[in-house]
């Protein structure tokens, strides 16, 4: 492909964006009714409630990625678990080797972060990496895996237009990372003097819009709440542009904070910690609970139990439900949600208990499927029934030891390991 004609592609894709922009048209792969995403960290030790499709149905979508210890490996493994289980999952990788062919099947998009008030390096820097990798890397490999016969003449163009697929394809994330203490702080190099006052973020809300194309500003406070100075920003950027979705992100545990930046101008809020958060307390929790109740525990018992020795209202799980202001009575729902978890976990004991000595995976997987733990009812409808029943398996034949092909070590399993 030679240089004027990239370039006259390039001009008539810029003419059909602006025809586009005219006629109200959006090209975003960001869904406009999308209103709450759930964040999910892959590090190890950010773990997954056992039952966490339950809680992800109350979602819009889920966007895996995050700033320390990442990898290609354990972004495949979280995307592996949650795309589409049962919300769309998208990446927003934070290095360029967390992008692989695999991740790009499983994630909706990408998000490509932007820091707006950061270092050269967390703007320029890592996007030009990022270019390279796919150019140089990513993009050959896949062609060479689909179409290896091509002689170079043809080759190279079709890497080149790969490249732009891939790039076209994404979302760009402008961010304004708020919480100087924060490890997004730390990666694109913001300070406590890089914090901007409403008008600034306003003005580089307006450049991200109308310079860098993003399809996302996102306010981020990383584990803090922003309070009236989130709003008041919020308020700005909302006041300063108009296609790019806005979203607000940090230290959101109740109703009335989501309530408060949506209010302000936010489109959607970004839930993180808290989520990962359900999966600490259940571990503990649900340890306890085996310790009290016998194997064959009805829910009735289960529920007595927990309103004896829980206090689901100061739940995370209940936090985490009350930020997604669509969802009635959030913390009924997180003590259902509790007494689900519970019967499985006792369950799996009870199918443990009865397991010969050694057992293979099969055995293992017969076993469960004539126990039916109860969450395979409540995850009808929810996710796959099959799938769930295999994700129980393998969380009970990790738990013995024995090797499965699923990425259960992300899972807050309350099953004990021999």
């Amino acid at each position: 492909m030679t240089l004027s004609v990239r370039r006259g592609l390039a001009t008539l894709g810029r003419t059909a964006t602006i025809v586009g922009r005219l006629l109200g048209i959006r090209d975003s792969p960001v869904p406009d009714e999308w209103t709450h995403v759930t964040k999910i960290d892959p590090e190890r030790g950010k773990d997954l409630p056992l039952c966490f499709p339950l809680y992800l149905q109350h979602t819009s979508a889920v966007e895996v990625g995050g700033s320390t210890d990442v990898t290609d490996a354990n972004t495949e493994e979280t995307l592996e678990l949650v795309a589409n289980r049962p919300r769309p999952a998208i990446q927003e990788p934070s290095g360029v080797k967390q992008i692989t062919e695999r991740t790009r099947s499983l994630a909706s998009f990408m998000a490509i972060p932007e820091v707006l008030n950061g270092d050269v390096e967390s703007l320029i820097g890592t996007l030009g990496a990022g270019v390279e990798y796919l150019d140089e890397e990513l993009a050959p490999e896949a062609v060479e895996s689909a179409a290896g016969w091509l002689p170079p003449w043809l080759a190279d163009p079709l890497t080149e237009a790969a490249v732009d697929w891939i790039l076209a394809s994404a979302a760009f994330e402008a961010y304004i990372v708020m919480n100087p203490d924060s490890a997004a702080a730390r990666e694109s190099g913001v300070t406590a003097d890089d914090l901007l006052d409403p008008r600034t973020a306003k003005r580089r809300a307006m450049a991200a819009e109308r310079h860098l194309d993003s399809e996302i500003v996102y306010l981020e406070y990383s584990g803090t709440f922003g309070g009236t100075e989130a709003t008041a920003i919020l308020e700005a950027i909302s006041e300063g542009v108009s296609r790019p979705q806005i979203w607000y992100g940090g230290g959101l545990g109740n109703r009335e904070d989501a309530r408060a930046v949506l209010d302000a101008g936010a489109d959607a809020v970004v839930v993180g910690n808290v989520f990962h958060e359900i999966a600490d307390e259940q571990r503990s929790t649900v340890r306890r609970a085996l310790t009290a109740l016998d194997h064959d525990a009805d829910r009735a018992a289960i529920a007595s139990w927990i309103d004896d020795a829980v206090d689901v209202s100061a739940s995370s799980a209940a936090s985490y439900l009350s930020t997604n202001l669509d969802v009635a009575r959030p913390t009924e729902r997180a003590r259902e949600y509790l007494i689900t978890t519970i019967a499985t976990a006792l369950a799996l004991e009870a199918v443990r208990a009865e397991l010969p000595a050694d057992p293979d995976l099969a055995a293992v997987a017969d076993a469960v499927a004539r126990a039916d733990p109860p969450v395979l009812d409540e995850l009808d409808g929810v996710v796959d029934r099959d799938w769930a029943r295999g994700l129980l398996v393998a969380a009970l034949a990790d738990s013995l030891g024995i090797e499965t092909d699923r990425p259960v070590q992300h899972l807050a399993a309350p099953i004990a390991h021999s």
